[in-house]
């Protein structure tokens, strides 16, 4: 870059003054959906968000924040806080997850990386764990990223190959996690054609074993680690197919949750469980499920539960997991490389930042905003402030989470007229709506709003500007729906709620008194989605964007 006459410096807009305070309001778990009783962002009292809505139709406008807008492979993947956060920081798109994965496996990459230089290290003498979700769904994982895994491992000289496969049935039919194992013990006997010892080792259901999120229930993680790490489990079997379909055949059984079950050879004696020497890979893509896993297998200092006996093992991950606790430290793919984000743009630039949210999104504001990079490009200029998250407790039964602090934060932070930019990002449609508590996350959505509307008077007192928009969906619905839309009701008679994040839209909405007249949202733009804002931003700082950015949001008319 150096050399080629790079420089970050910024042209100056020409219709755009400089020296407004912008404030970056980003609503997490934020999406646009239809008006029903499941949508908890409509329920909620909302009158700030409202009339950014019902104000001036060119000043507000959607926004994809899914699928191949944040870099995911197809607009079936539901977008999420991590590439939402890049996307919306960088103002380009990069490759994410199983897209990173498919590039790696499909050139090679994947065995040249450090990550599978450190677990070929146990190819010789010890054996390969792989644990992960066996499904095509894609959202987790996917079956043909474990052939050509297993593939790639066959003709790397692995001797050992042991497989634990969770069952999925959610991102899939349930029933058909049968064919899915038929197909894998076709492929290991392929590879003991070659000579080599592989066989899947243990199983479960991807509910009740290994996958938890959120630090939700660690037993789940204790039942997958005691089938897989110690080869005890209250069901054993000598063949995988047999042992999902006896346990289906169980009343009320079905794929999330079948139980822990271990596969032993003719002695009783479990086929492979994890010992010292060994090396693991938890080959799912996606990350909130695997975190939790990747920590009982990465941290020598573990208290969630008795792990009995800790191996001593080479762990690493299909990706990295965790960019903020650089969990797992080894991982097959990189993350993106993420480089000059607008963030760095401004900072050389002059404009001064401040940052806020608490805990569970700090990162978000900060690390991914940055392109995946810690701390600050120039601490004279930025200031970046986390309030604790409340910990030890589910977020619903403290829906408010810390949202009217962070506002206070900001707006003090405003008013103090030290920093053009203010940015933060209220966490609670995300973190509440994952608890499926309907009646929480309309108390959520409130707080949100009125946290936004703090914001807002502050930018209305220093005559500034205002961006809000959010990352992905989530509170905006929370029931599982049929093909044709319909609301999915449960053998119980209850609906499914959905725990989940979204494919909808999210809005973005600019105002403020500092916004010149004239200014309106581009109407050439109908797919614009969250790499737009990045241009968008830099713009209502004075600034034209970098011109390999994602086009800006906005122009301005007879000024």
């Amino acid at each position: 870059m150096g050399s080629s006459g790079f420089s970050w410096k910024l042209a100056d807009h020409p219709k755009l003054p400089k020296g407004k305070t912008v404030a970056m309001v980003v609503l997490d778990g934020w999406g646009e959906a239809t008006a029903n009783e499941y949508n908890c962002i409509h329920v909620a009292e909302t009158p700030c968000m409202d009339s950014l809505k019902k104000g001036a139709p060119e000043r507000w406008r959607l926004v994809k924040a899914h699928g191949t807008a944040v870099g995911l492979p197809t607009d079936d993947d539901m977008g999420n806080s991590e590439v939402g956060h890049n996307a919306l920081g960088a103002g380009r798109i990069f490759a994410q997850g199983a897209k990173l994965v498919d590039l790696a496996l499909a050139s090679g990459k994947i065995f040249e990386g450090e990550g599978f230089k450190y677990i070929k290290q146990s190819f010789e003498t010890g054996t390969l764990h792989l644990i992960g979700l066996l499904s095509d769904g894609g959202v987790h994982s996917r079956l043909d990223q474990l052939q050509l895994l297993l593939k790639g491992v066959g003709e790397r000289g692995v001797k050992r190959v042991r497989i634990h496969i969770l069952t999925d049935g959610r991102d899939v039919l349930d029933g058909s996690s049968v064919g899915f194992a038929e197909t894998l013990e076709n492929d290991l006997a392929k590879l003991r054609e070659k000579g080599i010892d592989a066989k899947i080792a243990s199983g479960g259901g991807r509910m009740y074993v290994t996958m938890d999120r959120y630090e939700n229930d660690w037993n789940v993680v204790k039942r997958g680690w005691d089938a897989q790490v110690l080869g005890e489990a209250p069901h054993k079997f000598t063949n995988a197919v047999e042992a999902i379909k006896k346990l289906r055949a169980e009343p009320k059984a079905n794929d999330q949750y079948l139980p822990p079950f271990v596969i032993v050879d003719e002695n009783g004696k479990p086929v492979g469980p994890i010992v010292d020497g060994d090396a693991v890979v938890t080959f799912n893509f996606r990350a909130d499920r695997m975190v939790m896993i990747a920590k009982a297998l990465e941290y020598e200092k573990f208290d969630k539960f008795d792990r009995v006996r800790y191996p001593k093992i080479r762990y690493a991950g299909m990706l990295e997991y965790d960019g903020e606790l650089k969990l797992p430290s080894h991982y097959l793919v990189s993350p993106p490389e993420i480089d000059r984000t607008s963030g760095e743009y401004l900072v050389h630039n002059g404009v001064r930042t401040f940052a806020c949210s608490e805990t569970v999104k700090f990162g978000h504001v900060t690390f991914f905003w940055n392109g995946n990079r810690s701390g600050y490009f120039n601490s004279q200029l930025e200031e970046y402030v986390e309030i604790p998250s409340d910990s030890g407790i589910s977020f619903n039964v403290k829906p408010k989470m810390k949202a009217l602090q962070i506002a206070e934060k900001a707006r003090d932070a405003i008013l103090s007229r030290k920093f053009d930019q203010v940015r933060v990002n209220l966490p609670n449609g995300d973190m509440v709506g994952h608890t499926g508590d309907i009646e929480a996350t309309v108390v959520a959505c409130k707080v949100a709003d009125d946290a936004v509307k703090m914001i807002l008077d502050a930018i209305e007192q220093v005559g500034g500007i205002y961006v809000v928009t959010a990352d992905h969906g989530n509170a905006e619905d929370m029931v599982k729906r049929d093909k044709s839309g319909k609301p999915i009701v449960g053998k119980d008679g209850k609906v499914q709620i959905l725990t989940s994040h979204t494919l909808e839209p999210v809005p973005i909405a600019i105002g403020g008194p500092g916004l010149p007249p004239g200014i309106r949202f581009r109407t050439d733009l109908p797919t614009g989605g969250l790499a737009n804002v990045a241009a968008t931003v830099i713009n209502l700082h004075g600034f034209e964007a970098p011109s390999d950015y994602e086009p800006s949001l906005i122009e301005v008319v007879n000024n």
